[in-house]
C-alpha cells in the first residue's frame, strides 16, 4: 500500500526538560533536524518530522516539551504534549541523570490506558550511566528493560531501532490490508468509482488509490470503472470478478447490478476494517433504526475541505438518515482532529469517516471516549450500506 503520511508510524519522543530529546532525535535520524541547547524549555510546542531510519522505512518524529515544566505557560506544553498521544503508535520516554519518579510514571499511566507501547531510554549514558536501582524501580514498575543510549555517541541506538522494528511488526500484524484475506493471487478486482464534484480534479480520491495499489500488491487483475459503465462491463465482458468495491454513495445502484454470487463491500467499509474498531461499527450501526425525534448525530470528518451540494458527510448522509428514520434529527460535523463541540453524551450516534488522511491509532483514539460512554459507533460507509438496504451484502466478506 502507498505509504502516505496516513500510513507512516508516529513516534512521540517524551521526557523532562534537557532529557536530551532534540540530541536523541537528530541522533537517531542521522540528521540535525532539533535544536540543541542546554537552555530549559527550547522545544516548545510539538513538532513533527518526517525523516527515515534505516530498517523502519518512513516515519513521523513527534518531538514534545518537557513534561516537567511547572510554570503557567509549562501547563500550557504539557497539555500540547498530552494531546500528542492521541496520534501516535509508539512512545519513546527518555530519562537522564537517573531522574524517574512522577512525571514519568504519570506518562506511563497514559501509554498504558491507551494501550501505546513505549520503550523507556536512559539518555546520556556517557556523561551519568543509568544506576541498578533505578534500573530495578523501572523493571518492576513498568514491567520493561530500560534502554541505555548516548545520543552524543550513538551507543545502543542500533539496538534501540531493532526493538522500535519489533513493536512496528506487531503493529503491522495487528492490521490487516484493505483486501488481504480477501483475494489470492490472480483473482480479478472491480473497483466502481463515481466521478463528481468531490472528486479532486484529474486525480482519484485517496481510497481509491489505497485500493488500487492493495490489489496490485496482492496480484490481483485490478479494473476500474464508472459506476455508468457497470451494466456495459458485464453485457461486453465475460469477466467474473472475485469480489467489487464500490464508493458507498452508489450501493445501491451496484448491488442491483452486481450478481449476488460476486462479493460486494465499498471503499469505506473496507476502511473501516483496515483501520477503525470494526466489531464496535457492526455493534453500532443498527441503532440507525432506533433514532427518535431531536437526537443529535455526531459526522466525525478526518480531513478539512470546503464544501459541496455533494458533500457526502455534511449533505447525503443527513439527508439519507432523516429520509430513512422519518425523524427530525440534529446533526454536528468536527473535521480534522479538531476538539468536540459538546459532550460525548450528547450524541446518539457518532458517525466516523473511513479515516484515508488519518493512522488507524489516531482514529480508535478519537472513538476511545464514545466507546467507553457506549455511545453506538458507526462509520460512512457501512452508514450509507444500512440505510441503502444493501447492509447484510456490504458485511458479509468480513462476517
Amino acid at each position: 500500500m502507498a505509504k502516505g503520511r496516513e500510513n507512516q508510524l508516529h513516534i512521540g519522543i517524551f521526557g523532562r526538560t534537557n532529557s536530551g530529546k532534540s540530541s536523541f532525535i537528530n541522533a537517531i535520524s542521522g540528521q540535525n533536524l532539533a535544536i540543541v541547547s542546554d537552555i530549559a524549555g527550547t522545544t516548545t510546542d510539538p513538532v513533527k518530522k518526517s525523516i527515515e531510519i534505516l530498517g523502519l522505512g518512513n516515519v513521523v518524529i513527534i518531538d514534545t516539551a518537557g513534561i516537567d515544566d511547572v510554570s503557567d505557560l509549562g501547563r500550557l506544553r504539557i497539555e500540547k504534549t498530552l494531546q500528542v498521544l492521541e496520534n501516535i503508535d509508539i512512545a519513546i520516554l527518555l530519562i537522564s541523570d537517573n531522574l524517574f519518579g512522577n512525571p514519568e510514571t504519570e506518562l506511563i499511566f497514559e501509554f498504558n490506558s491507551r494501550n501505546t507501547p513505549f520503550l523507556i531510554v536512559s539518555n546520556k549514558m556517557d556523561e551519568t550511566p543509568l544506576s541498578k536501582d533505578i534500573s530495578e524501580l523501572i523493571k518492576q514498575d513498568c514491567g520493561i528493560e530500560p534502554f541505555e543510549i548516548s545520543s552524543i555517541n550513538k551507543t545502543n541506538l542500533d539496538h534501540l531501532i531493532n526493538s522500535l522494528i519489533n513493536i512496528k511488526s506487531s503493529l503491522n500484524a495487528e492490521t490487516p490490508s484493505l483486501l488481504g484475506n480477501l483475494v489470492n493471487y490472480g483473482d480479478v478486482v472491480l473497483l466502481i468509482t463515481p466521478i463528481d464534484s468531490e472528486a479532486p480534479d484529474g486525480r482519484m480520491i485517496l481510497p481509491q488509490v489505497n485500493a488500487i495499489r492493495d490489489s496490485i500488491d496482492n496480484g490481483c487483475i485490478t479494473i476500474v470503472l464508472r459506476e455508468s459503465e457497470l451494466e456495459l462491463f458485464f453485457a461486453n465482458y465475460k469477466i467474473k470478478p472475485k469480489i467489487a468495491v464500490t464508493d458507498s454513495q452508489v450501493f445501491k445502484k451496484v448491488a442491483a447490478i452486481i450478481p449476488d454470487d460476486i462479493m460486494l463491500t465499498g471503499f469505506s467499509v473496507l476502511l473501516a476494517r483496515m483501520k477503525g474498531d470494526f466489531e464496535e461499527y457492526l455493534k453500532g450501526t443498527p441503532k440507525i433504526s432506533e433514532l427518535q425525534d431531536g437526537d443529535r448525530i455526531l459526522l466525525l470528518e478526518s480531513c478539512t475541505h470546503t464544501s459541496s451540494c455533494e458533500d457526502i458527510g455534511r449533505v447525503k448522509i443527513p439527508g439519507w438518515l432523516n429520509t430513512f428514520t422519518g425523524k427530525h434529527l440534529e446533526y454536528d460535523i468536527v473535521a480534522g482532529l479538531d476538539n468536540l463541540k459538546r459532550p460525548i453524551e450528547d450524541y446518539a450516534l457518532i458517525i466516523q469517516c473511513g479515516g484515508c488522511v488519518i493512522t488507524r491509532k489516531q482514529l480508535i483514539n478519537r472513538l476511545r471516549s464514545a466507546k467507553a460512554a457506549n455511545i453506538p459507533i458507526t462509520n460512512y460507509g457501512i452508514a450509507i450500506a444500512y440505510v441503502q438496504g444493501v447492509y447484510d451484502r456490504a458485511i458479509k466478506p468480513f462476517v
